[in-house]
């Protein structure tokens, strides 16, 4: 493929990078949940562990994001590897409430992750966006971000398939239904040290040095409206996705490895549609593809509850995931395109934090309104809130284009 040969050494180690952690959180998203209520916990419980996650996650992904363009993106990029493995490894020998917490806070392992393929987002994805995009030029960066999301929800959707292990172990070998789980754990830590032996192959094109404390004017006001959006929209996934795999598990009691294969196609798809983000934003423009599209799939996911059979729920998600990602590469793509390239790690670390808070107090919402009301009630809201979201981001961006579409300098940016 031609952009693949044209892509700079780096770009491909970190495409790397993204596949690795991509394999290793889809199978810990598939199983995260279930795994708590084999372990005893409540509903309830769940939905706070997962609150904590995201809640700590949001504040770390803004910490990191701040710390990389001050001290090094490469370093902070191997922090997070090592704090992966300190994860794993408490889950793999504490199963206490206490534990189960400090473990999410410490890396947000197994509390899901971003986009199709469940890339293992969190902390991880300000970093690298901002490194990734300092390997690229306004002419390739969507395709860039585009190829590099594509291989990340491709290696996602085949990581998806271990999440079936705990159930062949079960099976096939005996094992309890919690010891089970355990080799997933095992595999994210192999997994994590192989993420340090590449991250440290990469080259920083930039000496880490001191910014500014605030980031300019323009940054700030474009970062303001894409968080702000962000929250909405997020605060609808949080209610409506970030349990996906569990209102399967209990709206049809499907087995581990149906959701496996389910999860599979779906990020297979998603990744497909990361390939044609790129294309289609190039024919209709950057804004109103991710608007549009975004848009469908929350018309989609609006319809899941109604499905009589697991067969009918499992395509209309696979299918929503073709149209609920392809925005993912051309958001993060257009959000580097519009900020300086010394604000990038922190532009990025806003808006993730934007993305990422409300997922911590909707999943609590969520399972409080799954275990009290109604289980199907929190993807109605859920959907609402995301076309809302759709609306008002293309009435807010429907005149701004990034350099590429207005053909001017790259040190030119326009704001919104």
């Amino acid at each position: 493929m031609k952009i693949f040969h044209e892509m700079h050494y780096d770009a491909k180690l970190l495409m790397a990078s993204r596949g690795i952690r991509a394999f290793a959180f889809s199978y810990l998203n598939v199983v995260f949940a279930i795994y708590l209520n084999q372990l005893g916990y409540t509903t309830m419980t769940i939905g706070v562990v997962f609150s904590v996650a995201y809640l700590s996650g949001a504040l770390l992904t803004a910490v990191w994001g701040y710390l990389s363009d001050r001290h090094g993106r490469r370093k902070i990029l191997m922090l997070l590897a090592v704090l992966t493995i300190i994860s794993n490894t408490i889950f793999i020998f504490f199963s206490g409430l206490f534990f189960i917490l400090l473990a999410v806070v410490i890396a947000n392992v197994g509390a899901g992750g971003s986009g199709g393929g469940g890339q293992g987002g969190g902390p991880f994805n300000p970093v690298e966006e901002a490194l990734l995009a300092e390997k690229c030029n306004p002419e390739n960066r969507n395709r860039i971000f585009a190829f590099n999301a594509f291989f990340g929800s491709i290696m996602g959707s085949i990581g998806a398939l271990a999440a079936g292990l705990p159930q062949y172990l079960q099976e096939a070998r005996g094992w309890s239904p919690v010891s089970a789980y355990k080799p997933l754990f095992v595999l994210t830590i192999f997994f994590s040290f192989l993420l340090l032996y590449v991250y440290s192959r990469i080259h920083e094109e930039h000496q880490p040095r001191k910014v500014e404390r605030k980031i300019s004017k323009a940054t700030g006001a474009f970062v303001t409206k894409m968080s702000l959006l962000s929250f909405v929209d997020n605060f609808g996934a949080g209610l409506a996705g970030s349990l996906m795999s569990y209102w399967f598990f209990l709206r049809y009691g499907v087995e581990l490895k149906s959701l496996g294969l389910m999860f599979f196609v779906s990020y297979f798809l998603a990744a497909l549609s990361f390939l044609s983000a790129p294309i289609i934003a190039r024919h209709l423009g950057l804004v109103k593809t991710m608007a549009f599209s975004h848009a469908l799939a929350s018309l989609i996911y609006l319809c899941i509850p109604f499905s009589p059979t697991f067969k009918v729920a499992a395509v209309l998600l696979a299918i929503r995931s073709y149209f609920a990602y392809m925005d993912n590469p051309l958001r993060s793509s257009f959000t580097m395109a519009m900020v300086r390239s010394s604000e990038r790690g922190s532009a990025a670390g806003v808006t993730s934090l934007a993305r990422t808070v409300p997922f911590g107090i909707s999943p609590t919402i969520a399972t409080y309104l799954m275990q009290s009301v109604s289980l199907s009630l929190p993807l109605f809201l859920g959907g609402g809130l995301q076309l809302v979201n759709d609306v008002a981001f293309y009435m807010m961006f429907r005149r701004v284009k990034p350099p590429e579409e207005i053909k001017t300098p790259a040190a030119e940016r326009i704001t919104a």
